[in-house]
C-alpha cells in the first residue's frame, strides 16, 4: 500500500462473524523513541537543580519520574496513531468499534505487544453483475412543473407597491417597534416592562404570513393601517436560541409605517424579454429542457444505484446483527458530526426527530445493512475485475478538491501520499469505477416492468426468506417465470 511504513508489525487471524484479531507489535526501538519524546516533553516543565527549565534531559526526567510513569503516557498518547497504522497495514475495513487489550508495558529493550479485535466488512460471494436486467424510468416533465419555475421566476421579480389599505396576510408592512420583558422590581414587588437587548428595530420589512418572526408576532400585525401602533403580547419558544429569552413572555410596541403589496408581473412578452428571452414559448421551452436535464441527472444516478441493487440481491453477503447494528452507529456518528459543523447538538437533533437515539438507531439498521452489502459486493468487483485506478485517474478525481483548496492537484497528490490518506482516495476511485461498470453493461427495461418482475417467485426466494441469506427477510409471490432462473441458480 502506498503512503507512510506502518510504525507496527502486524498479524491477522480471521474469527467467526465477520470479526478478526490483530495481533499488534511495536518494536522497541519506535517504543524508545515515543518514549524520549514524552520524557522530552515532560522535562519541559520539570525543576531540577543546575538545569535550565526545559533543558533537563530525557534520561534524567525518565530516572527522576520513573521509566513506567514516562511510558505508559507515552503508550496512552500514541496508542490510536498504532490502531490506525496496524489497521492500514492489515487491509482490513473496520466496522464498528474495536476491543482493545493492552497488557502489561514492556522492559526496556523488549518490544510492545498488544491486540485488536473487531468488526471487518464481510466477503462478498458474487453472483451475476453484469449483463442485469435493470429498471429505467423516461424523462417525464409536466406542465404543472413548468408553471412552478415561471411562478418562482415571477416572485423574484415581484415589486412591492404602497397599499392604502389594512395590512392582510401576503403584504409586507415597514415597522419600528421594542420589545420589553416583564422584570419583577425589589423594591414593591410589582412587575415592569423592561427594554431587553436585542428587542429594538427600525424600517424593519416584515412578511405577514412567512412565519419568519416568532409566532404571533405578525397575526398581531394583521389588519394594521399605516401609522398605527399596536402592543403585541408573544411569548418566545422554549427552545429560543436565546436562553435568557427562551420560554418568557415579552411585550412589543409596534408602529406600522407603511402596508405594502407584492405585485407580481404578467407573463407576456415583456417578462420573457425580462427573462433574456424573445418571447414566452421560448422560455418554457428552455424551461422544459433544463428540467428534463435535471431529471435526466437524477433518473441516471437512479439507474446506477438500481444496477449495484440488482448485483447486490445476486450476490451472498453474511451480515450479522451486530454488524448492522455497528454500522449504523457509525452512520449515525457521521451524521451528528455534521450536523454539528452547522451548530445542530446531538440533542437538539435528537429533539427535532422525536425519538429516542435507540429507536433512531434501530430504524437505521436496515439501510446500514444494505450499506455493508453494497460496499462488500463493490470490493468483490474491484477485486474480481482487477480495477485500479491510474496516477492519471487520481490527479483529475482530486482536481475539484486541489481547485477549492487552492493547490495543485500534484501537490496535493503528493501531499496525502507522504501522509498515507491516498490509499483512500484509490479505493474510492475504484468503488466508482465499479459502479460505472455495472451500470455501463446493465441493460435497461422499463420501470413498470422491473416493478412486476419483483413481486414474481423465483426459485430459491423460498430458501432465502427461511434462511436470510442476505441478511434481512426476504418476501415470496406465488408465481414463478423463467426469466429469472439463471439468477436464481
Amino acid at each position: 500500500m502506498a503512503g507512510v511504513p506502518a510504525a507496527v508489525k502486524t498479524t491477522v487471524t480471521e474469527l467467526a462473524d465477520s470479526r478478526v484479531r490483530l495481533q499488534v507489535e511495536v518494536p522497541p526501538e519506535e517504543l524508545e523513541g515515543r518514549l524520549e519524546r514524552k520524557a522530552n516533553e515532560l522535562g519541559r516543565e520539570l525543576k531540577l537543580p543546575g538545569f535550565r527549565r526545559g533543558k533537563v534531559p530525557a534520561p534524567l526526567v525518565i530516572q527522576r519520574i520513573g521509566r513506567e510513569v514516562v511510558l505508559e503516557e507515552a503508550v496512552r498518547e500514541t496508542l490510536s496513531s498504532w490502531y490506525a497504522d496496524a489497521i492500514e497495514s492489515s487491509g482490513i475495513v473496520p466496522v464498528g468499534d474495536p476491543q482493545v487489550d493492552l497488557g502489561d508495558l514492556p522492559s526496556q529493550g523488549q518490544a510492545l505487544e498488544f491486540a485488536i479485535e473487531i468488526g471487518v466488512l464481510p466477503r462478498a460471494e458474487l453472483g451475476d453483475y453484469l449483463g442485469l436486467e435493470v429498471g429505467r424510468h423516461d424523462p417525464d416533465v409536466r406542465d404543472e412543473q413548468i408553471e412552478q419555475e415561471i411562478e418562482a421566476m415571477r416572485e423574484r421579480l415581484a415589486r412591492l407597491e404602497t397599499a392604502e389599505r389594512p395590512a392582510a396576510e401576503g403584504d409586507f408592512v415597514v415597522v419600528d417597534y421594542v420589545g420589553s420583558l416583564a422584570e419583577e422590581d425589589g423594591s414593591d414587588g410589582e412587575q415592569r416592562l423592561t427594554p431587553f437587548a436585542g428587542g429594538e428595530g427600525r424600517d424593519q420589512l416584515v412578511e405577514l404570513g412567512a412565519g419568519n418572526l416568532i409566532p404571533g408576532f405578525e397575526q398581531g400585525l394583521l389588519g394594521a393601517s399605516a401609522g398605527e401602533t399596536r402592543t403585541i403580547e408573544v411569548p418566545f419558544p422554549a427552545d429560543y436560541g436565546n436562553e435568557e429569552l427562551a420560554g418568557r413572555s415579552a411585550s412589543f410596541e409596534v408602529t406600522v409605517k407603511e402596508v405594502k403589496r407584492k405585485q407580481l408581473p404578467e407573463v407576456d412578452e415583456d417578462f420573457a424579454i425580462d427573462a433574456g428571452f424573445d418571447d414566452v414559448q421560448e422560455l418554457r421551452e428552455d424551461i422544459r429542457r433544463r428540467l428534463v436535464e435535471v431529471e435526466e441527472e437524477r433518473i441516471e444516478g437512479e439507474f446506477r444505484q438500481d444496477a449495484l441493487d440488482a448485483a447486490v440481491s445476486r450476490a451472498q453477503v453474511p451480515i450479522t446483527p451486530e454488524l448492522g447494528r455497528a454500522r449504523a452507529r457509525e452512520m449515525w456518528e457521521r451524521t451528528l458530526h455534521s450536523l454539528s459543523h452547522r451548530g445542530i447538538s446531538r440533542e437538539a437533533y435528537v429533539r427535532v426527530l422525536g425519538r429516542t437515539e435507540e429507536e433512531i438507531l434501530a430504524d437505521m439498521e436496515s439501510d446500514a445493512q444494505q450499506a455493508l452489502r453494497r460496499e462488500a459486493v463493490l470490493t468483490a468487483v474491484v477485486e474480481a475485475e482487477r480495477i485500479e485506478p491510474s496516477e492519471q485517474e487520481l490527479l483529475e478525481a482530486l482536481t475539484p478538491i486541489a481547485e477549492r483548496e487552492g493547490v495543485e492537484p500534484q501537490k496535493l497528490f503528493d501531499d496525502l501520499q507522504r501522509g498515507g490518506r491516498l490509499e483512500e482516495v484509490r479505493e474510492d476511485l475504484a468503488a466508482r469505477d465499479a459502479i460505472e461498470l455495472i451500470a455501463a453493461r446493465a441493460v435497461a427495461i422499463p420501470a413498470a416492468q422491473a416493478r412486476a418482475r419483483e413481486q414474481l417467485w423465483t426459485p430459491g426466494k423460498d430458501k432465502e426468506a427461511a434462511t436470510g441469506a442476505q441478511g434481512a427477510p426476504t418476501t415470496s409471490g406465488q408465481l414463478w417465470t423463467p426469466t429469472d432462473q439463471r439468477s436464481a441458480s
